[in-house]
């Protein structure tokens, strides 16, 4: 098991060191540095919801998760992170991936709460992985200049 571990790391690394280096084919995406920070700034939220949304499935609070879920990446929460203003800086992939995040998060929240009257949490950590899908595709393709 150890072994396999080792591989795994090793390749994660290697993943990592390919994703940041010279042959880097992300597609560059420019704005307006106040635009990007806004953009970092939701990007960081996102990630720290993603984080509470486990610490919360963690401890069984299933309901507690999709509150999170929805109202800081569902489709809730597109006012609040200024998505109209964004989408003009963006290429038409990277909106569509952003839009798909935003509707798998919603879909992850309804998901959680039927989960919690089932207690289907494999079901509910699909759907969190559907939504964290999104997050990999956005970063995969695409970077800040």
């Amino acid at each position: 098991m150890p072994h396999i571990l080792t591989i795994t790391a090793a390749i994660l690394l290697g993943t990592i060191l390919t994703a940041t280096g010279a042959d880097d084919a992300r597609q560059p995406v420019t704005m307006p540095a106040p635009m990007q920070e806004h953009m970092l700034a939701n990007m960081r939220d996102h990630l720290t919801a993603l984080g509470e949304i486990q610490t919360e499935l963690a401890k069984g609070k299933y309901y507690q998760a999709a509150d999170i879920a929805e109202q800081r990446i569902g489709m809730s929460s597109l006012q609040s992170h200024g998505a109209s203003h964004m989408a003009p800086y963006m290429p038409k992939a990277m909106q569509d991936i952003g839009t798909n995040m935003h509707r798998a998060a919603s879909r992850f929240a309804r998901t959680v709460q039927e989960a919690a009257v089932s207690n289907d949490l494999p079901r509910a950590l699909g759907a969190l992985g559907e939504l964290t899908q999104q997050c990999v595709a956005c970063h995969a393709s695409f970077k800040l200049k």
